[in-house]
Parts: C-alpha cells; structure tokens; sequence
C-alpha cells in the first residue's frame, strides 16, 4: 500500500468517526426526555427553567402524599407530574388557595370580630293556666246537690256566679226552733238559737234571709270566689257531699303561665328574674312582656329540654292556655364575646375547627372552643384572636374529596393516618376515570369507623412499596361488588412486609377502616412472580 493511499484510508476513518459522534450528540440533544417519575425524593434546590422558580418538589395532585425529585409521568395516572414551588407551598400543614381556586369554589372570608353581645336565648313555649292562682268551691255541710249552675269544665264563669246549689237537711231544725222562740218572744233564746245556727255554718245572709222572710231557707248556693274558668267538676246533680268535698275549681285567667322549652345545653345561661318578650301567630303585632318565675328541676326524655316557667299579664283575656309562642329570653347587661360566622366553623362531633387564612394565601386548621350563638355568629371561647381571618365559606370544597373527614385529615398537621393514593388504571382496561370513580365508590370517604368490618381475601400483584402502603393489581372481591383493579392498601406498620418487592404475586387479606383499606396478612400466591 502506497503512502497515498494509507493517508486517504485514515482521513476517511476520521471522518466516519466525528459523523458518528456528531449523530450520537444529535440524537442525544433531540431524544425524548424520560417519562418515568423516580418515587424518592432527593434533596438540593431545583430551578423550574421555564420560570426560574425554585422547586420543592413535583406530585400528582390525585396522590398528593406521594413526592418526586424529578419531572415526568404520574405512576398512578396518565398524566404528567406537577411542580410544587417554594414560594407557594403551605406550611404548619395548610394548604395554598390562589385566586383562581377562590373564584371556583366561592370561598368567602370573615374577621374575627370582638362584640357586646346580650345573653338572648331564643325559644319556644306554650301558655297554660296559672295554678298558683286557682280557688276550689267547697261544701262545709253534708247536703245533696238539688241543680250544678256550672255544668262542663272549662267553662266561663264569673266572680259571685252560681256554681251550685245544695239541699241541707239538718238545716231545717235549727231554723225552725229560731223562728218559733222568735215569735214567742223569747228574745234571750232566740239569741241562743241564732248561735246554734252561725255553729252549723249557716251562713249569715241565710239568717238574714231567715229573718226577713220568716220561712226555713231549705237552699244554699254556693258562688265562684274568682273570674275564670272551670277546670274541675267533680259532682252531678243529687249527688251527695260532705264537709271538704270539692265541688268545682276554677283558675283565673288575668295572669297565665308560658312554659318554655329550653334546651338542656342553655340551662346555664337562663335564671330566674330574666326579662323575657313573647308572641304568637294569632297576632304578631302584639308583644307580651314577662319574667322568669322559676327552672323547674326535670329534663324531658323525649325532646332533652327543661322547661322555664314564666307569668305573663293576661288582664285583658287576649291570651287563652295552649297558644304557641315563641319566646325571647334577655338578660339587661350584654357581654364582650369574639364572634365569627356560625357557618366558618366545622363541627366533627369530637371537635371544632376554623379554618384560619395566613400569608402567600394559605388556610390552616385551627382547633377552637365555641361558645353560643347570637344570630349568625357564634362566640369563640379559646383558639383565636381578635382580626384574624377565617374562612367562611367554601370549607369542605377546599378538599377533593368534599366530606368533612377527609377535610379534617388532609388539614390537620398530624401524620398519624393518609389518605390512601388513587388507584392506577385496571389491568381489564378501565381508565383512570372509571378506576378512581370505581375506588371512590368503595372507599366509604367520610364513614364512621366500622369497629367489626369482616376481612376480605384477594390475590393481587405488587406495583409499587412504600412505608405507607403496598399498591396491588389485584383480583375480583364478590362479596365487595368489585371488579378487578389498581389500589393502595396501607400498612399496619412502616416496616410491615418488607421481604416482598414490585413484581411479587401475592395472596393478601384486607379489611376496612376508618381511613381506607388495612393490610392484615400476605403471603406468596402460587407463581411467584411473573
């Protein structure tokens, strides 16, 4: 081989070489980046180059739970992963609520507010007639009852009406033997007998009578000492009485009782002496005023109320026993309370909470001590401070889930239990869709804890491990009504079945949960792994 001709061999060598490393450099700028998410996260600072903000990390935002060093594809959805920036991110575990997610959800915010508020219970009674106030018609005589002038209970009557009217035999002697020693002139006797009578009980308008007539008086007729009404007639005609037999009573209606009922949890707050204002449907217009007369000591089983007896002024007769009222109970000196709206507090049963808004638009939990409610406020015993803002509205569509436990559990700063991730999409070809609709629809977000939940059995393979939790492509549960799918299933512990890895087939037992699906046994199905 010629000089020539071995320099025009090695300049072709180089040249094939650097067009071989220029395609390799070509190929590499242009490729497609990688698409799979790495699950641990790293630490160090990553700037998001389309922006230059800083990044913490990059999450699916259906598996919030689950973080990423990297960007790429979301190993529970189809779906690329989102960034999470620095000068965004909720801390004291809140969570971040821009302004366009305000607008979605009409979040509407309140200040907590200081304000004098009167003692003022609102409730609901009914009147009834004042007992205090009722007179009996008694007979002091044994008699028989000859005509009743008051014929049915609660009937009208008035003061020095006829109730009824009485035959009394031994009446007739003693007024015979006065009249007798009278016409005689036997003015001492007379006097002696006239004491006999006024011993009988015979009346003095009877002797009166007796004297001016000059004939027995055979009847006595007793009277209503009171205007009122007739609330008991214990005789008929011709029945005998004796002395201190009740024949009628009879309750007056200038004054009448309202019984309130107050419920069992404001007891504390009604005493005796407190002004109270009452109406009725009958007539709107017009107000009665009234006080506590007593609390009587005694809880109704049925509607957990006590009942607070009050007098109202009834003079003018508008008012008949049995009207509905409702009533205003006040007291006269109104106290300093911090006050935010009813609806920005969440009850949960066990505790209340406030969501409280804080910088770079952040809310977070705040557990608090309620009070009682004036209108649409509500006080705040402990927990928060005077200007502060809460939020008022919008609370439990602030979480995906919209139920108050999984609102509760993302909110609170606690790691004690997480929500388990969203499943992945079925290997019998469901989409993501359907597999998280399918998912919601078992997970039972916001259900009691099931103390007694039986144990299910399936056979699954494992996608993914975690501390939290093994995601398993498992089988059909019948007695569930589910089809075969993607899911996570949580631990009973961080370092629960370690020995198993991604790929294994496995045999598992499960159970619900208050907080999802609980792992309570696996073991390597027949196959090992495939």
């Amino acid at each position: 081989m010629t000089s020539s001709t071995f320099l025009k061999s090695v300049a072709l060598g180089m040249l094939g070489a650097a067009l071989a490393a220029g395609g390799y450099v070509a190929g590499t700028r242009h490729a497609p980046a990688p698409v799979t998410a790495t699950a641990p996260l790293a630490s160090g600072d990553k700037i998001d180059p389309k922006t230059g903000r800083k990044v913490l990390y990059w999450h699916d935002p259906m598996a919030p739970g689950q973080k990423f060093d990297k960007p790429g594809k979301s190993p529970y959805m189809d779906m690329a992963l989102v960034p999470v920036y620095a000068d965004e991110a909720a801390t004291d575990g809140g969570v971040t609520i821009t302004p366009t997610m305000q607008q979605n959800l009409g979040i509407r915010y309140a200040t907590v507010r200081r304000a004098a508020v009167g003692n003022n219970v609102m409730v609901v009674g009914s009147t009834q007639l004042d007992e205090s106030r009722a007179e009996v018609v008694q007979s002091r005589v044994t008699g028989y009852i000859e005509r009743l002038h008051a014929r049915t209970p609660m009937q009208r009557i008035q003061r020095g009406a006829p109730v009824a009217t009485l035959f009394v035999p031994d009446w007739l002697a003693p007024q015979e033997e006065y009249l007798a020693l009278k016409r005689a002139g036997h003015t001492e006797l007379a006097d002696a007998a006239r004491q006999r009578m006024r011993a009988l009980s015979i009346p003095e308008a009877l002797i009166a009578q007796l004297d001016k007539t000059g004939q027995v008086q055979r009847q006595l007729t007793l009277t209503s000492p009171i205007g009122g009404v007739v609330t008991e007639l214990t005789v008929r005609e011709g029945a005998m009485v004796s002395p201190g037999i009740t024949i009628a009573k009879i309750a007056g209606l200038g004054k009448l009782w309202l019984l309130a009922e107050v419920p069992e949890t404001l007891v504390a707050a009604v005493q005796p002496g407190m002004k109270a204002t009452a109406q009725f449907a009958g007539r709107p217009e017009r107000r009665y005023a009234g006080v506590v007369r007593d609390i009587l000591p005694q809880v109704s089983p049925t509607t957990r109320t006590v009942q607070a007896r009050l007098e109202l002024d009834n003079r003018d007769g508008s008012l008949t026993p049995g009207l509905l009222m409702q009533v205003q109970l006040a007291e006269a000196a109104p106290a300093s309370h911090l006050l935010v709206p009813t609806e920005a507090v969440i009850q949960s049963g066990r505790r209340s909470v406030v969501l409280v808004a804080g910088e770079n638009n952040t809310v977070r939990p705040v557990p608090v001590m309620i009070g009682r409610e004036h209108g649409d406020d509500i006080e705040v015993l402990d927990g928060l401070s005077e200007g502060q803002k809460v939020v008022a509205s919008g609370q439990f569509l602030i979480d995906s889930e919209a139920s108050l436990k999984s609102a509760l559990t993302k909110f609170s700063p606690s790691t004690e239990s997480k929500p388990p991730a969203p499943p992945k999409p079925s290997s019998t070809g469901a989409t993501s869709a359907e597999a998280q609709d399918t998912h919601d629809a078992h997970a039972g977000h916001g259900a009691a804890p099931k103390a007694t939940a039986p144990l299910h059995q399936a056979t699954g393979k494992i996608e993914q491990v975690s501390p939290e939790a093994l995601t398993l492509s498992h089988s059909a549960v019948p007695e569930l009504k589910w089809g075969p799918m993607t899911m996570d299933f949580s631990k009973p512990q961080p370092n629960a079945f370690k020995q198993f890895k991604r790929g294994d087939l496995v045999r598992f037992t499960f159970r619900e949960t208050d907080d999802g699906y609980l792992l309570e046994s696996v073991e390597p199905a027949s196959g090992g792994k495939r």
